[in-house]
């Protein structure tokens, strides 16, 4: 399903790869294209998915080297008030030094993947209402997995590609162990923290290393003392030398969304009120935590990495609304979508004609999901935080009830583990005082709903309480009367059954069971909705394919956390008239940016080091300097943080971390011009870890040259 493309636009599936041969040669790959979709084969067999961002095992005793912001939950879960990880750093001398990072913290190891479009599509009827084709799509990707989770080791997944129109079977090793090796301070691993996110030049040495470890029989485990370091069949090679402008330079990793094929009118709501509303959302909350921060440095240390991902999320959000006006997304769209009409219409057929009626209907139902988005919105902020974990666990206690193939996707038995990680891990993530006061942000947001649109449980609850003093009277009655604010509480109301829960007066599960008929009423509609996408999305996508297939432009699908690989070259970019960006930043602009003030405030050993031009070796000398960060045109978005850049002979150069200012809005429109990914340097990575943080025991693990 592929044509000769641009090597600067597309997230390839590995599959892909040998029809884009010509090219990956032309811009320099030296490895076969072939060897590229052997997920069991290097370099493909070394590259991890973290769940939420991408990692690469580096040594043969399970060594991972990803982001310093991927790593960053790790170092918040081992970090306290009066010994903070985040801002010191972290180097385990030895294994028995490692620290855990955390319940929750598993590596993917992708090894297999799998068309099912068959199976699923045999699940379905053409008389079935929406609701029922939801279910059958929902029982059909359910069963697939269970025969593929042959053992606890395995954790399978179904893939919808193009908007429902293709569907695959991805089947992972899941390791359940994983353990915090090293990062730098966050003076080097976030330098220039919020004020340089998304901006070109950087200076960030975003990087850290984590370590897979299995049970002494090989099985995957959750932590143990017992448990020994995982042996990968592959390994990542490092290449000292890095990169140097113009050289080919390739990401594999597992981006997250982009909306590259959604229409018009969906971009304009993103414009109109997603992005405005969850800027005055995100940032009320901020304030929130904050402010309870600046006065209990403990809640500051529990929310740290959630004010990290807000802050993220703003400036993402911001620079969203802004590349997305610039480059009039919306009137681009519209006249693509005008001439896969005009396409369809000077090739008429039956076909073609029931496409264009059903694209029609797609636009209809987007249209009509807008009356309900404020709802959905405030009523997901009033019930979520420990509300949504009470209603988790009634809803959980309910579904055990029920064979596992007829459970809920998220509550079957494979995401129980999942569920008591979260439990267990929220008494160094959440302060029950900041979490209350979320509640009442939220009910206020919820009771100035219009009276259809709220639940009349949640009314009956509040019992009039509309005004801030109310809400917070009856938030406080509800926390005083719970025993979800204790872990001890959290782990009894997991083991409770349907009765239990039914005759409990937790104040907290006594509100979600009441909720509960209604939040379920909801779902259905909800699934009813998904019905009618899982029926109009693939059509509009089957038209959208074809057209694009005539037109010879690149065919792949829009990221969904699956396996791609993505390739281009070191190059800068012109940002605007009279400004043209290079493609490495070095060290000496450290010294320029530096204030002695957050998030400018580089180690003084660092400094010291920069001003004596101690490189160690590590400097390029084509550049003159020690390489920080460095640019290519890859196509990445979120989800790839952590991807190892690779080089023509698929060695490790560098880590992706962020996209440039410019590209944010590629998420919906790609611009080759602008749009470019930024990396930290191998040759910065590891001139901190032996000048500045003496981690030689780990550059002798990677195999890494020692210097002087």
């Amino acid at each position: 399903m592929t044509q000769a493309a641009r090597a600067d636009e597309g997230m390839w599936q590995p599959s892909q790869l040998p029809k884009l041969a010509k090219t990956l040669k032309a811009e320099g790959l030296k490895l076969d294209p072939k060897t590229l979709t052997d997920l069991t084969a290097y370099p493909m067999g070394a590259v991890v998915s973290l769940g939420f961002c991408t990692g690469s095992f580096v040594s043969p005793q399970g060594l991972i080297v990803t982001n310093h912001h991927c790593g960053y939950g790790a170092l918040q879960y081992n970090s306290t008030d009066k010994k903070n990880l985040i801002e010191d750093g972290f180097l385990a001398g030895t294994k028995a030094a490692e620290l855990p990072g955390g319940p929750n913290l598993h590596i993917y190891v992708t090894e297999s993947i799998r068309d099912v479009t068959g199976d699923i599509k045999a699940a379905i009827q053409p008389d079935m209402t929406p609701l029922d084709r939801y279910n059958a799509i929902d029982t059909a990707e359910k069963t697939l997995v269970k025969q593929c989770e042959t053992s606890e080791d395995f954790r399978c997944d179904v893939y919808s590609f193009y908007g429902g129109y293709r569907y695959q079977l991805i089947k992972q090793r899941e390791i359940k162990d994983v353990r915090l090796v090293y990062a730098p301070p966050e003076s080097i691993g976030k330098y220039g923290g919020d004020v340089d996110n998304w901006m070109w030049p950087r200076h960030t040495g975003d990087f850290s290393y984590l370590r897979a470890y299995v049970a002494p029989d090989g099985r995957s485990a959750a932590y143990s003392k017992d448990n020994v370091p995982y042996m990968p069949k592959h390994w990542l090679k490092v290449n000292p030398k890095g990169l140097e402008a113009g050289d080919f330079a390739m990401v594999v990793g597992y981006p997250g969304r982009t909306n590259r094929y959604r229409l018009a009118e969906e971009v304009a709501d993103a414009i109109d009120w997603r992005y405005p509303t969850l800027q005055k959302v995100y940032g009320d909350l901020l304030g929130i935590i904050e402010k309870a921060g600046k006065a209990d440095p403990k809640v500051a240390v529990k929310y740290a990495g959630r004010v990290a991902s807000i802050n993220n999320g703003l400036k993402n959000f911001e620079g969203q609304l802004a590349g997305l006006t610039k480059a009039h997304a919306v009137e681009v769209k519209r006249a693509r979508e005008a001439g896969l009409m005009q396409w369809l219409n000077a090739h008429p057929s039956a076909e073609n004609r029931a496409l264009t009626a059903d694209i029609a209907k797609l636009r209809t139902l987007i249209a009509a999901q807008r009356a309900n988005r404020e709802r959905n919105l405030d009523t997901s902020l009033a019930t979520r935080g420990l509300l949504g974990t009470a209603i988790q666990l009634v809803r959980l206690a309910d579904e055990r009830g029920k064979p596992d193939l007829e459970r809920e996707q998220g509550l079957q038995k494979r995401d129980e583990p999942r569920i008591k990680g979260r439990l267990e891990q929220m008494a160094r993530r959440m302060d029950p005082g900041v979490d209350r006061q979320m509640l009442v942000y939220g009910l206020q947001r919820y009771v100035k709903l219009p009276a259809d649109q709220r639940m009349k449980a949640l009314d009956a609850w509040l019992d009039g309480a509309r005004d801030p003093a109310a809400l917070e009277k009856k938030a406080a009655a509800l926390y005083a009367g719970t025993s979800l604010t204790t872990t001890k509480g959290r782990l009894k109301w997991f083991g409770a059954d349907a009765k239990q829960i039914a005759a409990s007066d937790d104040a907290m599960i006594a509100l979600a069971r009441a909720l509960m008929p209604e939040l379920k009423q909801r779902e259905q509609e909800e699934k009813a909705i998904g019905g009618q996408f899982q029926t109009l999305r693939p059509r509009y996508m089957e038209a959208m394919l074809a057209w694009n297939r005539a037109e010879g432009r690149p065919i792949y699908p829009d990221a969904n956390s699956s396996l791609r690989v993505t390739f281009g070259t070191v190059r800068g970019y012109s940002p605007r008239d009279a400004v043209e960006y290079l493609p490495f930043t070095t060290a000496e602009g450290i010294l320029q940016k530096d204030t002695g003030e957050k998030p400018f405030n580089a180690p003084k050993a660092e400094l010291e080091a920069i001003r004596a031009k101690a490189y160690d070796g590590y400097a390029s000398k084509r550049i003159g300097s020690l390489p920080v960060d460095f640019l290519t045109n890859v196509d990445t978005t979120g989800g790839n943080s952590g991807s190892p850049t690779l080089d023509a002979n698929g060695e490790l150069v560098g880590l992706l971390f962020d996209g440039n200012w410019e590209s944010v809005s590629s998420d919906w429109l790609f611009n080759p011009k602008l749009t470019r990914s930024i990396h930290v340097d191998v040759r910065y990575m590891l001139w901190v870890m032996h000048h500045l943080d003496h981690a030689d025991n780990l550059l002798k693990e990677m195999g890494v040259p020692a210097r002087r």
